[in-house]
């Protein structure tokens, strides 16, 4: 599944971890980049360095916090969106194939081991509602 994205993502114009932040920034624009960095589970420094690069091609720009001046706030440019609008689809299409056959129940039960599992890794527990199973 993630061969298929990278190579289809590539010929776009994009890396998986690109694809990521363009991803979190069309949901949370105006975010400050050490908010990313915790987001994808990354140092700051290697958020910024990746900030950077996708600053020189174009498609996320830094604007000051006007409240922090120490602070950068992240948003796509209007190529960033483009690329939004092209990866979008792609990922929803590679999703797609991978559920094939599987139900609706079971996908979301899938999502909500997922969710507890992300939970216990992050520090942060999920309520054992399952106690006993």
């Amino acid at each position: 599944m993630r061969r298929s994205f990278d190579q289809r993502a590539r010929e776009i114009g994009v890396t998986r971890p690109q694809w990521q932040v363009l991803s979190v920034l069309s949901r949370r624009e105006g975010i400050k980049q050490a908010e990313l960095a915790e987001i994808l589970e990354v140092e700051p420094i290697t958020a910024g360095r990746m900030i950077d690069r996708m600053q020189d091609a174009g498609l996320v720009e830094r604007r000051a916090d006007p409240a922090d001046r120490r602070a950068w706030r992240l948003f796509l440019t209007p190529q960033g969106q483009n690329r939004v609008g092209e990866l979008g689809p792609l990922s929803e299409e590679i999703s797609d194939l991978a559920l094939t056959g599987v139900s609706d129940a079971d996908q979301a039960q899938l999502y909500a081991t997922l969710e507890i599992i992300r939970l216990n890794l992050s520090g942060k527990p999920a309520a054992d509602d399952n106690a006993g199973k």
